[in-house]
Parts: structure tokens; sequence; C-alpha cells
């Protein structure tokens, strides 16, 4: 009879040891295999399978004997799918790992391995969870990961199956329509084809606002722009990667042939009942030619500014600004920061049939029915300035200049807000204070600017909490501290963040939106405008008026539960 082992045991003589009291070795093997010193599990395993001849699943149940959990066979399960996404798949497969069962507190986690602690712990950290472990088959884990994969892959192809009906029209200058579903019933001939179209379903489907390709040395990275954030994803074959160039250029009109300079196209692709522009910008690297795709999803337009999710307060002095018959509205931030959003939301609201609205654009991103759009093209001489002379000929209520660059365009857009037109344009500065004194170092005259500026504001995209994940999260003093940060504005308010699940890929944030700091030009403004054109004193003459700025909105979203202090943070650096 085998004696107790005692605690100070191996784990190799405690599996050992249980081997033999079932009975499944014997003693003589039980004593040369202790007498061999096995010193890592694996070795001992691999010596019961092949010397001993002992079955695997003998060894299985002896493992989990020894770290006194239950057997579970998965044979008996139907795993919810929803329960599959919460832990990343890789980590699932490395660990031989599979998740079973949760409640609101605990994940019953099945493990091929029983002794894999390390995994409990992995796995507990990532999903928050007290994780209760059980032993199944290796081979009945493995079963279920890869019905899962399958299923992922199912999906995929019926994103293209849905997508059959659509059509990509592939120059806009003279639309040639393809049929989408003739391309995915083709596969074995044109792989190519096929493989961009997944690359461009699935970009929808992320809600992804950039697409690139970027080919390296030995493989072709492929990733997604979604909320602002890079996110990288399956890499086509590398030896495609020419073929998958060429075919975007092919979509695009562009030159095939062509591989020494960049080059830049468009095309639309009409898919699942959504009409999507993608804009084309091809450059030329050591390992090949990078492509950049942005996705220009009218669906995504708002249908006025009262839908972009504004502070009331935001709302009211934009909607007072685009209600008046004229003069000047400046929107600056840096690119990517939803100024184009923005306008193209004030300018849907001002969308009537009595208002003739001409815009000047480089490019134009979103093509809106009633509005009368010229695509600036330097080559040719079409210049913001050339085009704006040419526009105010055109009888325009309402002008859209897409970006004032230089001295001559701010010089004609400021005239044309003191000649009865409602101008609206944009500026690369900071802040909204530093909006007006940019113009004047520009060359335009402080009293020019005083009289046709309406409104200036500055604005930040920051990411929305995952509302799947949100949960409280506490603001330390010492955070405060090193971030400079006043925690009075947060007394007695909860702080959330997002812990990370499958529904926004583990990051916390799922979707975006804006914080706007406005600085409406009232009497006090305009004596400051021609008394100094310095920033400091605009923006001090502001604050006497209640002007927030966009760390102040920014705030205050934290304290709404919109977002949190990092991302506010990080988007408004240099901000006091």
């Amino acid at each position: 009879m085998v004696q107790p082992a005692p605690a100070s045991l191996s784990v190799s003589d405690h599996l050992l040891n249980i081997l033999l009291r079932r009975r499944v070795i014997s003693p003589e093997q039980h004593a040369n295999l202790q007498a061999a010193d096995f010193t890592a599990q694996e070795a001992l395993e691999l010596e019961l399978v092949n010397g001993c001849h002992v079955n695997p699943q003998d060894i299985f149940l002896a493992l989990a004997e020894r770290a006194k959990i239950p057997v579970l066979r998965l044979a008996h399960f139907q795993i919810r799918p929803e329960l599959l996404e919460k832990i990343p798949k890789e980590l699932l497969r490395q660990n031989r790992a599979v998740p079973v069962a949760e409640t609101a507190t605990t994940l019953t986690l099945a493990l091929a391995d029983p002794l894999n602690f390390l995994a409990v712990e992995e796995i507990a950290d990532l999903t928050r969870l007290k994780v209760m472990p059980v032993a199944a088959p290796e081979s009945e884990i493995m079963e279920v990961l890869a019905g899962a994969d399958q299923g992922q892959q199912q999906q995929l192809d019926d994103i293209l199956k849905d997508a059959g009906d659509s059509v990509v029209e592939v120059s806009k200058q003279a639309p040639t329509d393809v049929d989408i579903d003739k391309m995915a019933s083709s596969a074995d001939d044109a792989p190519v084809i096929r493989i961009v179209n997944m690359i461009l379903m699935e970009a929808i489907r992320k809600r992804a606002s950039d697409i690139h390709i970027e080919p390296f040395e030995k493989e072709v990275r492929l990733r997604y722009r979604v909320d602002g954030v890079l996110v990288e994803a399956p890499s086509p074959p590398k030896v495609l990667q020419n073929a998958i160039i060429s075919r975007v250029k092919v979509m695009a009109d562009l030159d095939i042939a062509e591989r020494r300079i960049p080059q830049d196209g468009r095309f639309r692709i009409k898919a699942q009942g959504r009409e999507v522009d993608l804009r084309i910008s091809i450059l030329p690297t050591v390992h090949g030619e990078k492509v950049v795709m942005r996705l220009l999803d009218k669906g995504n337009l708002a249908k006025d500014l009262g839908s972009i999710g504004l502070d009331p307060d935001s709302l009211e002095k934009l909607r007072f600004a685009i209600s008046q018959p004229n003069g000047l509205i400046l929107v600056t931030g840096p690119t990517g920061s939803g100024k184009t959003t923005t306008l193209y939301s004030a300018l849907q609201e001002l969308n009537k049939v009595d208002v003739n609205i001409v815009t000047v654009e480089n490019p134009v991103e979103y093509q809106v029915m009633g509005l009368n759009q010229v695509e600036i093209k330097e080559a040719t001489g079409m210049t913001f300035a050339a085009a704006l002379r040419s526009i105010l000929r055109q009888d325009p209520d309402i002008v859209l200049v897409g970006e004032t660059r230089d001295n001559e365009t701010a010089d004609i857009a400021v005239k044309a807000a003191l000649t009865g037109h409602l101008v609206l344009t944009t500026l690369h500065t900071n802040d909204a204070p530093g909006a007006i004194a940019r113009l004047v170092y520009m060359g335009i005259e402080s009293f020019l600017l005083a009289s046709s500026l309406l409104l200036a504001q500055a604005q930040r995209l920051v990411r929305r909490i995952c509302p799947n994940c949100r949960e409280v999260y506490p603001l330390t003093p010492e955070y405060c501290t090193a971030n400079h940060i006043d925690p009075a504005p947060f007394a007695g308010v909860e702080i959330f963040h997002g812990r990370g699940c499958a529904k926004c890929n583990y990051t916390g944030y799922k979707g975006r939106c804006s914080i706007m700091e406005v600085l409406p030009v009232t009497a006090k403004i305009r004596d400051v405008i021609l008394r100094s054109a310095n920033s400091s004193d605009i923006k001090a003459a502001a604050l006497e008026e209640g002007f927030r700025d966009l760390r102040t909105n920014g705030f205050l979203r934290v304290r709404e539960g919109v977002t949190t202090i990092e991302e506010v943070l990080r988007v408004t650096t240099g901000q006091e």
C-alpha cells in the first residue's frame, strides 16, 4: 500500500505516486522513474507515454487529482460564443484553456494542464473575475477552439456574401461597376480580389477610419485605425504584396506600372446598403509601396450640430454664430480632431433651398447634395485664393474655405465676411484665442478682423468609455499631483474607466466624442483685438466673461462619465 506523499515531495513525485496507487505503473517503473530524477514535468510525461506506454488520459487524470480540481468532459457542454470572446484566442491556445461558464463574480476555466496556475492568474487579471479551474482533455479543448475559429471564418464568409450585390465604382471620373459577388464566387481564380474585398469589409465592420497596408522585409502588416488608434489585424501573405497593391491601384484608377513616385486616388464601395468613399494614398518605401485608405462614410455625417454630441453651452454658441447673415467663423485644431465633421454638421443645418452654399476644399471629402463643392488643384493654378475669388462671383450666401493657409486666402475670406457672406474656415492652431492671433500675424488688419469675426472655436476628439466594461476608478492624490490636476472639481463625483472587454478589443474605449472651447467675439473681445493681438490677452479677457478652455470642458466630460482623465490629458497637452 502506498503511503500518503509528504508535503515536501515534488510535482513529479506526487504524479508518480498517484499513478502507482491507480496501478497505471508498476512498482519497478515507479522506482526507475524516481531514480531518473526528471527536472521538468514535460520530460517525465514524455517518458511515461513513450517508455512506459502510459495512456495520456491517465496522466491527465492523475494531474487533476494532484491539483485537487474536478474533471469536466466538454462534450457535455454547449459553450456560448460570447464567452469565448472574453479572452484572446491566442492566449487560450497558448495555455490550452477554454472558458466554460460565468457568473457575476467567477469564471470557470477548463485546462488541459491542471497545474498551469500562471494561466489561471493571467486570465483572472484580464477578466477581473475569480477563476475556478477545472480539468478537461486537451483534445476536447482544442476542438472547441478550432470550432470557434471556424465560426469566425464563417462570419467573414457571410460578410462577403452579404456584400455580394454591392458594387465598387473604380473611377470617380468614369465609374465602372464591378460586382463583388462575381469576384467572391471566383475566389479560386482571383484570390487577390477576395483578400482586398475582405480587408474593405472588415474595415467597415470595425468602424475604421483608415486602412494601412505596410510592406516590410519579410511580411506585410495590416492595421486599422479605430477610434483614432491603430489596431493590428492578421496580415495578408507577403507573396501577394504587389498583387494586392496593384488591385487597389486598379480600383482607384492609378498607374499600376509606376512605383517610384507617390500617387493619390479614390473610389467608392457600396456594401450592406451603405455607401463609402475611399481616398487612397500610395507612398514608395524601401520594401515596396505603402497604401493608406481613408474611409469616408456618408452614413456617419451628422444631420445637424445637435447630432454630434456637443455640450449645451458650445451648441448654443455655435448655433447662434451660424444663424448670422454674415461674418467669419474659425474652427481650429490639429489634423484628425473632427474639424471637417463639425463644419459639415453646420452646413447640413444651413443647407436649405433658399441659400446658395459653395465650398472650396482640398480634397472634397464628403459629396453632399445641395452643396456646390470645388476641389483644389494647385498643379493647374486652382489654389484656395483663386477658387475663392471665383466663388465670390457665384452669388454665394455661405462659403466654406477648407483651410486658410496664407495671407491671400485669409484676406479674401475676411473681406467676403465683411461684404455680406457667412464664411466658415479652418486654421491649424492649438486653441481658439491663438486662431485670432494667427490671422493678425498673417497680415490681416486688426480692425478688419474685429469687425468680421463672429466666433473662434478649438476642438479635440476623445475616446468614449466602453459602456460594456465601464467601472468606477479611484482618483488618487498621487495621480493628481503627478499630472498637475486640481482634485477639487472631482470631489464627491465617481470617476470611471473601461476595464477592457471583447466588445472594445480590450481597450476600454468604444467610439469618440468631441470636446470644444468656443470663443464668441463680444464687444470686450473686439476691444482687446483692436488694442492687442496677443493670444494671452484675448484669453484673459475671455475668461473674465466665462470662457471655458479645452481641458476644463474635457474634465466636465469626465465628471459626466463619458471619457477618462487620461484621454483629456492626452489630447490637451500643453493646455493649462
